[in-house]
C-alpha cells in the first residue's frame, strides 16, 4: 500500500483566492514590490495570516533575484601596520581589536535591529587586508548579497572605490576620504569638536589641548579642526594636540605626552570616549583632579562614558539612528537601483556629566 503524500501546505493561489485578488497581485505584495494599493496590501497580508502561507526563500530568490541578505563589512586598521595589533595572531586578533571599541558593537546592533522587520539578514565580513577585501568584492560581485553596508576607520581604505566598481547598492558609515559616487551617513564632526571647545570656554579654561584620532581619518581630522576653529574664534591661537588611534592605550600615551609638553594643561578634548578614558587614568595617576584641575570631554557617548569616574562629558553621536538610516538608504537602492546616491548628516549634541 502506498503511503499518502504529505500536504504541500497553503500556496500562493490559496492566498490570492482568500484575499480576492489575482495571483500576480498577491505575489507583488508578498515579494515587497511597489505600486500596490494599501487596501490590497492589507487584504493580502490578512490572507497570508489566515492561510498560514510561508513563501519558500529559495523559490522567491529565483523570482526576485534577491538573496534576502546584505553584507555588513567592517574595515579597521591593518594588523600588519597597526602597532596595537599582533600580526602573528592573524584575523582573530584583528577581530578582537575591532570589537574592543563599543562604537562597532553599537553600529552592528543598530543595523540588525533595522533590518529585522524587512526579513533581511546581515552577513558580517571583516576586511582588514588586501586578501580579505578581495573576498568581500568577490562575494558581492557573485550576487551573494543584495547590497553592502560598510563601516571603516581606515584613512586609506580602498574598499569604497572597489564597491563602486562592482556596481551593487552600497552605503558607507562616514563620508569617504576621496569623493566617490556612493551613499553615506555621517555626523557633522566639526560641529561636535566646536561643542567641546565652547564648553571649555564657558567654564573659563585657559590652556586647552586635544587628543585626536588618526588624522588621516576624516572624522578624526574634522573633530580636531572644529575644536581648534571654535577656540581660534575666542582668541586661542595655538591648541596643542597629540595623535592617538581611538584606543585607551593611545589616549594614555597621548596624555603623558601632553603633560610633558604642557604641564599647565587644564582642559583636554579627546576624539573618542576610549581615548578620554585613557587620559583620565593618566591624570588620576599624576595627581590631577578631574574636572577641578583638568576638564576632559570625549566623543561618541558610549556606555563607557557613563561608567567612567567621574562620568564622562562627551559629544553624542547617535550611532544606532545613523545605522538605521544606512539600512533605509540601502533598501531604497536595492528596490530601485536607478535612485541617485545620497548623503545624510546627523547633528551632534553635548552630553554634560562629571568630567567637564
Amino acid at each position: 500500500m502506498t503511503a499518502p503524500r504529505p500536504s504541500a501546505g497553503p500556496t500562493l493561489d490559496d492566498v490570492a483566492r482568500v484575499a480576492g485578488v489575482s495571483r500576480a497581485t498577491a505575489s507583488r505584495v508578498i515579494n515587497g514590490k511597489r505600486k500596490v494599493a494599501p487596501a490590497l496590501q492589507e487584504l493580502v497580508q490578512s490572507a497570508v495570516a489566515e492561510t498560514g502561507y510561508a513563501p519558500h526563500r529559495a523559490a522567491r530568490t529565483l523570482v526576485t533575484r534577491r538573496t534576502g541578505s546584505v553584507a555588513l563589512v567592517i574595515s579597521g586598521t591593518d594588523p600588519e601596520t597597526d602597532p596595537v595589533t599582533d600580526p602573528g595572531s592573524g584575523g582573530s586578533r584583528y577581530a578582537g581589536h575591532v570589537f574592543d571599541d563599543p562604537f562597532f558593537g553599537r553600529i552592528v546592533a543598530g543595523i540588525v535591529r533595522a533590518l529585522r522587520p524587512h526579513d533581511v539578514h546581515p552577513v558580517l565580513m571583516l576586511a582588514e587586508d588586501d586578501a580579505a577585501r578581495a573576498q568581500v568584492v568577490s562575494y558581492v560581485r557573485q550576487g551573494n548579497a543584495d547590497g553592502v553596508l560598510h563601516v571603516s576607520t581606515r584613512a586609506d581604505d580602498p574598499l569604497p572605490a572597489l564597491l563602486v566598481e562592482v556596481g551593487r547598492p552600497a552605503v558607507l558609515f562616514a563620508r569617504p576620504t576621496a569623493p566617490l559616487p556612493i551613499s553615506f551617513v555621517d555626523l557633522a564632526n566639526r560641529d561636535g569638536g566646536a561643542l567641546a571647545a565652547e564648553r571649555f570656554v564657558a567654564d573659563g579654561r585657559s590652556a586647552p589641548a586635544a587628543i585626536s584620532g588618526p588624522l588621516g581619518v576624516l572624522a578624526a581630522s574634522d573633530r580636531l579642526a572644529g575644536f581648534r576653529d571654535a577656540l581660534a574664534r575666542r582668541g586661542h591661537a595655538y591648541v596643542p594636540s597629540v595623535e592617538g588611534n581611538f584606543t585607551i592605550e593611545s589616549g594614555d600615551a597621548a596624555m603623558r605626552t601632553l603633560l610633558e609638553q604642557m604641564p599647565g594643561v587644564d582642559a583636554v578634548f579627546a576624539g573618542n570616549d576610549l581615548m578620554a578614558q585613557g587620559a583620565i587614568d593618566v591624570l588620576h595617576e599624576a595627581g590631577r583632579r578631574v574636572p577641578e584641575d583638568v576638564a576632559v570631554i570625549g566623543f561618541d557617548d558610549t556606555a563607557l562614558a557613563q561608567r567612567a569616574r567621574p562620568a564622562l562629558t562627551t559629544v553624542r553621536q547617535p550611532v544606532e539612528e545613523m545605522a538605521g538610516e544606512m539600512v533605509r538608504l540601502l533598501l531604497e537602492r536595492i528596490e530601485d537601483p536607478t535612485l541617485a546616491v545620497r548623503s545624510v548628516l546627523f547633528e551632534p549634541a553635548l552630553v554634560v556629566r562629571g568630567s567637564a
